[in-house]
């Protein structure tokens, strides 16, 4: 089985591709999860398809989300059912068919602070979320359950007794997004897509006023090169405005205000709970959502018109997460409890609103000019019908007979049979030498392609050690991170293909020696490369503590900008 390896060599192979003069049938510019499903989706549908994203897979958007795979309880009341019952339906086949693997239940608490009314109508909107969800095919989930106040601090221990008078528990579903996203480029590039990461659009090609591809440069080299296409899918997110620009010279048809949402990451310790948390704010909802050892508390939802490549957590912004989760804790945290912080940026198809709260979720797909497709807005958990309307609208001026959107139907790498692998974990971790609990923690990550990283093992054992710094991973998985999922720098190892950065205390510092020295190896660094490579994350580490010590936007923004982005040709 081609199990679509982005190796060094891989990479390679697809630029050759990509500049060999030979017209693609879809070209998708931006490898976050729209991107990379709209690849996977042309590639599925029998085209020949190049995906290209300037600096690492997931590295805006996609690896800094909520980690929800989820309906939005939150668009019941604003009457969005459809927005609602779609978003199930994805949520019921990522679970049950696509990446299992992946996406799991995760459970969560709605306390209730007032008697009768509140449990009727908030029991009301949940039993209709779940109504829908079987309604959409999203069967699968335990249905909510009304709890007593007892129940509920049973549940929830930490929880401050005189704040609720019971709770209602219901399921949703959590994903590590930045892995997902990149599954979804490396099961396009099984499917015989051409993926290159660090690989940046200057300009397109035109023909009259028809786009026929772009011109491209390699980031790692320098290089510059023409990537021709009969289509072109923009997917570029919170930069659509941006490539917009390239193309017509102003901002065009899709005009997206992005929206800062910060992330808390705490030690699992620091709060007593067996379930995730909702709580509403003034203006939004707060999660309180586990993460194996830890609990991810977000988040914000503020105007942010400042550096867009690495949007910066301000002071203002931890406080206000902490001021508000500690209005239900009964034992409050502090800043030194703050173990990971990251800040993302949501697209949101722009209107007239005074908070980026009210702007839509819902997307958009136009061809501001012929040979160009523009997908814009949306949520996370949608993904896949993002892609689809995007690739449908690519194809329908090709003159040819495209077959319809199959993805509802194509697993992921690593999907196919998860659930018996999972029931074989314990084979597993004596075949390989390692504890149970280490099995589960890659078959979590990798699915079925554990065997994969196992393998790595068994050609070299020193890689089953406890990666140093860093031991909940193992050393093998940095490896199998540069040979086979395409990371290129030390950042995209430590902050995207493991969580290391926001998983430990001093946010991947300690890791980051041992790591780059693996690293080194698969890639070939010199030893003035990967000193350079450690110096350059330290730096970014500072940066961003250096950010959160500000107290506003434009304070965080230029204590974080003073670090550049992964390395690149001169």
């Amino acid at each position: 089985m081609n199990t679509g390896m982005i190796s060094p060599k891989a990479r390679a192979a697809a630029l050759a591709a990509l500049s060999s003069g030979d017209e693609l049938d879809v070209l998708v510019i931006g490898a976050g999860v729209v991107g990379a499903g709209a690849a996977l989706d042309a590639a599925t549908r029998g085209l020949s398809v190049g995906l290209l994203e300037a600096r690492d897979f997931a590295s805006g958007t996609s690896s800094r989300s909520s980690k929800l795979i989820h309906g939005g309880l939150r668009y019941l009341e604003m009457l969005d059912f459809s927005l609602v019952r779609e978003a199930l339906r994805e949520r019921g086949l990522l679970i049950g068919k696509l990446a299992p693997h992946l996406v799991r239940p995760v459970a969560f608490l709605y306390p209730l602070q007032h008697r009768a009314w509140e449990r009727f109508y908030i029991g009301a909107g949940i039993a209709l979320y779940d109504t829908l969800a079987l309604s959409g095919g999203s069967a699968g989930l335990p249905r909510h359950r009304h709890l007593s106040r007892g129940q509920a601090l049973k549940a929830f221990p930490g929880l401050r007794p005189e704040t609720l008078i019971g709770a209602i528990r219901y399921y949703d579903a959590q994903v590590d997004d930045a892995r997902h996203t990149m599954f979804l480029a490396r099961t396009a590039a099984a499917y015989g897509a051409h993926v290159a990461s660090r690989t940046e659009v200057i300009g397109f090609l035109r023909e009259g006023r028809r786009v026929v591809g772009v011109q491209a440069r390699d980031l790692e080299t320098g290089a510059e090169f023409e990537v021709r296409a009969r289509s072109v899918i923009n997917a570029t997110g919170v930069w659509t405005g941006d490539s917009q620009a390239m193309l017509t010279g102003e901002r065009g048809q899709f005009k997206i205000t992005a929206s800062k949402g910060i992330h808390l990451v705490v030690p699992r310790d620091k709060i007593s709970g067996k379930a995730g948390m909702i709580l509403r704010t003034e203006t939004s909802v707060l999660f309180v959502i586990p993460w194996d050892r830890h609990w991810i508390i977000g988040t914000t939802d503020t105007p942010w018109d400042l550096d867009k490549a690495d949007p910066a957590a301000s002071g203002r912004d931890v406080d206000y997460l902490l001021e508000e989760v500690n209005k239900a804790l009964a034992t409050p945290l502090t800043r030194d409890d703050v173990q990971g912080v990251y800040a993302g940026l949501r697209p949101l198809l722009s209107a007239e609103a005074s908070t980026t709260a009210k702007l839509s979720r819902e997307h958009a797909v136009g061809k501001p000019v012929p040979g160009m497709v523009i997908v814009a807005g949306g949520k996370y958990t949608t993904y896949r019908v993002m892609a689809k309307d995007a690739v449908d609208a690519a194809v329908a001026d090709l003159n040819t007979r495209v077959p319809a959107s199959c993805t509802d139907q194509v697993p992921l790498l690593g999907a196919e049979g998860y659930r018996a692998a999972w029931n074989r974990r314990a084979q597993l971790a004596r075949r390989a030498g390692l504890h149970v609990s280490r099995v589960e923690h890659l078959l979590r990550r990798y699915g079925t392609l554990t065997d994969e990283v196992l393998g790595l093992i068994e050609a070299d054992p020193a890689l089953g050690r406890p990666l140093d710094g860093a031991p909940d991973y193992l050393a093998a998985e940095v490896v199998y991170a540069v040979t086979h999922e395409g990371a290129r720098h030390l950042e995209d190892v430590l902050s995207r293909r493991t969580r290391i950065s926001m998983e430990t205390a001093d946010r991947g510092v300690a890791a980051a020696r041992t790591t780059a020295k693996l690293v080194a190896e698969a890639l070939g660094w010199t030893d003035e490369e990967t000193e350079r490579e450690i110096a350059r994350y330290e730096a970014v580490v500072m940066a961003e503590l250096a950010a959160q010590e500000q107290l506003d936007d434009q304070g965080a923004d230029a204590a974080r900008r003073g670090v550049p982005l992964a390395a690149s040709a001169a």
